[in-house]
């Protein structure tokens, strides 16, 4: 690792991680960190958390960071799982003036995906690509022929009368005490409305719960090729990498 290798930040409804990455191999340069996203997730207390960590991480290079959120230009849009008082806020101006480094911020599930596109499950592969990522809520990343369509927010969309994020998330299976079996049938059903809007290739499954992909993805009934990401719940680091600006 080189004293400017850029760094990856991964906000997260539950959990903050990051990590130094090589941008050539698509890896994490040593261990990551990781500490839990506060409670309330206000700008201010996530600032310091992200401070918290970068003290942690040898690295002094550029950063890039991900949020749960819509972001239009480094400023958040949306807030479903951190604090609403981050709507309309400057999240490029609050890191980088908090680090005194380049700071670009995008949306968590696009940098994921964007990630697996280049180093993961989705290299390679054109057509129109869906990154799904499954934690505190859905996320999804977007691509057509490997260009990124930013900001798509597909978790949100109804099934079951209700977001399909408070029905299908993994956080839902675990609230829920749901088996992998149930827990399958709500993700077909969510991913069977997806598919009707979208016309998929593949669809990759993304966030910590892909490391057990084993449990639940043979149990999917969908017409489109569903995998899981190669890079696990690293490929937020990586992808939030990605997007650090050059200097």
């Amino acid at each position: 690792m080189t004293s400017q290798s850029p760094v990856g930040i991964d906000i997260g409804g539950t959990g903050i991680k990051a990590a130094p990455v090589d941008l050539a191999r698509g890896l994490l340069l040593g261990e990551r960190v990781r500490v839990d996203t506060p409670q309330p997730a206000t700008p201010d207390s996530i600032v310091a958390a992200v401070g918290s960590v970068l003290e942690s991480i040898g690295s002094q290079g550029p950063i890039g960071i991900t949020m749960p959120s819509v972001v239009l230009h480094g400023v958040v849009k949306t807030a479903s799982n951190i604090d609403k008082s981050w709507i309309g806020a400057d999240a490029e101006g609050l890191f980088a003036r908090a680090t005194s480094r380049p700071v670009a911020v995008v949306n968590d599930a696009d940098a994921a995906g964007l990630a697996e596109m280049r180093y993961g499950a989705g290299r390679g592969h054109g057509g129109v690509v869906l990154m799904v990522t499954l934690g505190t809520g859905i996320g999804s990343g977007l691509y057509v022929d490997g260009v990124l369509v930013p900001n798509t927010e597909l978790g949100h969309l109804e099934v079951h009368h209700e977001d399909a994020e408070d029905w299908a998330a993994e956080s839902v299976r675990e609230r829920d005490d749901l088996s992998w079996r149930q827990w399958a049938h709500r993700l077909s059903r969510y991913l069977e409305v997806v598919e009707n809007l979208l016309w998929p290739e593949l669809i990759i499954i993304g966030g910590g719960v892909s490391k057990l992909s084993d449990k639940f993805v043979p149990l999917l009934e969908c017409r489109t090729v569903v995998v899981p990401a190669q890079l696990h719940n690293d490929a937020g680091i990586v992808g939030a990498a990605m997007f650090a600006p050059a200097g």
